[in-house]
């Protein structure tokens, strides 16, 4: 079976569409049509499966190049993104830019990794890890480019890391080289998406433009449930990928993730070991592994130091937790006795259904947790187009 992508058509008919149906309300839309009309120029570092990138196109943004190192998540990138020329290598090893990039108002955005960000990896939370400093590579590539605008995303660890020092000196980097700089905390479950997912969010203009990113008034919030109960009914290990849904979408939401599919890709779960099964059952909604037995976590050294959200049976009243490693923090879905499939992830990460994860089932998986939801995304990038005044690229 081919799954046709069927908001895909074009940037503007993808703009009418969520307008009418992705649940989020738009403001002063005629507005954000007309700058769908000019063009907003950007370029994905650190791409992952390209999250962002559907979200700066949301947003009006023309994204023409993604740098994405590994394979198979540069592959997903790539087959959701046609128009997108996705460079299949490490930032490190790009040394010019294309000339094209250089019309119209530009945009640089991207996250560095941010494993070593976390305040949950302690030991890797410092200057002396290497992966800490691939955010210099963004700074490279904005010297290199000189765009209008950047956005940089990461965890919010990173303000707090080193008591504050490192980020001090990632925005003096930026500063450096002539952006005036505005950051954040902007929590996903406020913009439509149901998770709630703090990130960072730092937006430079080249133009001494200060942006508020402050988190919003008008909340929409949407829960567990609204994601994921039109979705397949799957059983531990699922590994049919194609289904059609369980029954009709009963909220904007899920009308807005399926749009006009009757089938979706994604329903893989992991098959989970016949002791985790039992451990499962002693975990209600919102519960985690303190309700676990003594005696079926013996595997553990020491049960009593689990993170809190290790054996966390999402509730479906709520907006899902962060879904970050959902295998292995074995977050278990609210009604069965199993994990996320891959739709079930990318549904509480606002990814629409049509977008189509490669790989094998942890391939996929590690996309779906590593990415920025798309909706959050989308509200930041409109911070960008919906100024009153663009920046022309001629006026740098």
């Amino acid at each position: 079976m081919t799954l046709v992508q069927p908001w895909r058509c074009s940037l503007l008919k993808k703009f009418d569409d969520f307008s009418n149906t992705y649940c989020v309300t738009l403001i002063n839309y005629s507005k954000i049509r007309s700058m769908l009309e000019k063009q907003f120029i950007g370029l994905d570092l650190f791409s992952g499966a390209g999250g962002m990138s559907l979200g700066a196109e949301l947003a009006g943004i023309s994204v023409k190049y993604a740098i994405e190192k590994n394979t198979y998540t540069a592959q997903t990138y790539q087959n959701n993104h046609s128009k997108t020329k996705v460079i299949n290598s490490d930032v490190r090893e790009i040394k010019s830019i294309p000339d094209n990039l250089r019309k119209g108002s530009t945009v640089l955005f991207g996250g560095a990794p941010c494993q070593g960000f976390s305040t949950s990896n302690r030991r890797t939370n410092n200057r002396s890890n290497s992966d800490n400093w691939l955010y210099k590579e963004f700074v490279r590539i904005l010297r290199l480019w000189k765009p209008d605008w950047l956005v940089f995303e990461n965890v919010t660890g990173i303000i707090k890391m080193e008591s504050g020092v490192f980020f001090e000196e990632i925005v003096s980097d930026f500063k450096y080289l002539g952006y005036t700089c505005s950051h954040g905390i902007l929590n996903a479950a406020d913009f439509g998406v149901p998770q709630k997912r703090n990130r960072l969010f730092l937006i430079g203009s080249k133009h001494g433009e200060t942006i508020d990113i402050t988190p919003t008034t008008n909340k929409m919030v949407f829960t567990v449930r609204d994601a994921l109960s039109d979705l397949p009914c799957l059983e531990n290990g699922a590994n049919t990928d194609i289904l059609p849904y369980s029954q009709k979408a009963d909220n904007g939401y899920a009308k807005a993730m399926r749009n006009t599919l009757t089938h979706c890709t994604g329903h893989l779960v992991t098959k989970n070991s016949e002791q985790v099964i039992k451990r499962y059952n002693y975990i209600r909604q919102g519960g985690n592994w303190e309700s676990i037995p003594a005696e079926l976590m013996q595997s553990y050294t020491d049960p009593t130091r689990c993170h809190t959200g290790i054996y966390h049976r999402l509730r479906e009243d709520k907006p899902s937790v962060v879904i970050g490693n959902y295998r292995k923090n074995m977050l278990i879905h609210p009604w069965s006795n199993r994990g996320l499939s891959v739709r079930e992830a990318a549904r509480l990460q606002s990814f629409p259904d049509d977008y189509i994860f490669t790989g094998s089932i942890g391939f996929q998986q590690q996309q779906v947790a590593n990415a920025v939801p798309p909706l959050l995304a989308k509200k930041v990038f409109e911070l960008i187009t919906k100024r009153d005044t663009c920046c022309e690229s001629g006026n740098k």
